[in-house]
């Protein structure tokens, strides 16, 4: 049976593998602290309350596996279950509506839109955002590799040849061409002065893109 939203400020957690990434949306979200309050940013201890919203960003994740969308969404302590994200490819968006998320919402919109977004779910609604256009941007937000000049997509490339995937299993995942993950790949090589692919995951280990997978680990087996 479905739990009544909550009444003040929503509660929300943060969930990614990367402390970079939820640090940065803590951020973003400050200003509307009076409208929702941040409930979880570290698991070194488990959260034992309830929260109304578990905002699941997808940054670097095995997109193609939903089995993390699976364990926020079966695990009672979340009222809500919203993915974050870049990647509206439709089978993707598909897949986690049939897991049951309460929203897929874009990196692209704006601060007061993303609270706005979580209200309505909060409200009971289901929302999906309109795909995000060519030209993205989002103040607040950070990943991995920014302040070396990657982009979020090239980080998120970056994040997974760091964790072993080979550049098949990097298209897979992306949902983009081979030839498409090989170009992003000579511009990451160029932007962090790295000449083969040894380097560039040493260079990923040092700069932060080896994940910590608590954050969706401590999820998993209920309460």
């Amino acid at each position: 049976m479905a739990q009544p939203p909550s009444t003040g400020p929503i509660t929300i957690a943060l969930v990614d593998d990367y402390d970079v990434v939820v640090i940065g949306l803590a951020n973003m979200l400050q200003p509307y602290r009076d409208r929702l309050v941040i409930a979880e940013l570290d698991t070194n201890s488990p959260l034992k309350d309830t929260v109304d919203i578990v905002l699941y960003d997808s940054f670097a994740q095995p997109e193609s596996d939903h089995d993390e969308i699976s364990i926020l969404v079966q695990n009672p302590r979340a009222r809500h279950v919203v993915v974050y994200t870049w990647n509206f490819h439709p089978d993707l968006l598909n897949s986690a509506r049939d897991k049951g998320v309460h929203g897929y919402v874009s990196k692209a919109l704006p601060a007061r839109d993303l609270v706005a977004a979580l209200e309505s779910v909060n409200a009971g609604e289901i929302v999906v955002s309109d795909p995000p256009g060519r030209a993205r941007s989002a103040s607040g937000l950070n990943w991995p590799g920014r302040g070396e000049g990657l982009t979020d997509r090239e980080a998120e490339i970056l994040a997974l040849i760091t964790q072993g995937k080979s550049n098949a299993e990097v298209a897979a995942l992306t949902y983009l061409s081979p030839n498409t993950v090989k170009s992003y790949i000579r511009t990451i090589y160029r932007k962090i002065n790295v000449g083969s692919r040894t380097q560039a995951v040493l260079w990923g280990v040092n700069s932060g893109f080896t994940p910590d997978h608590r954050r969706i680990e401590h999820w998993r087996g209920g309460p």
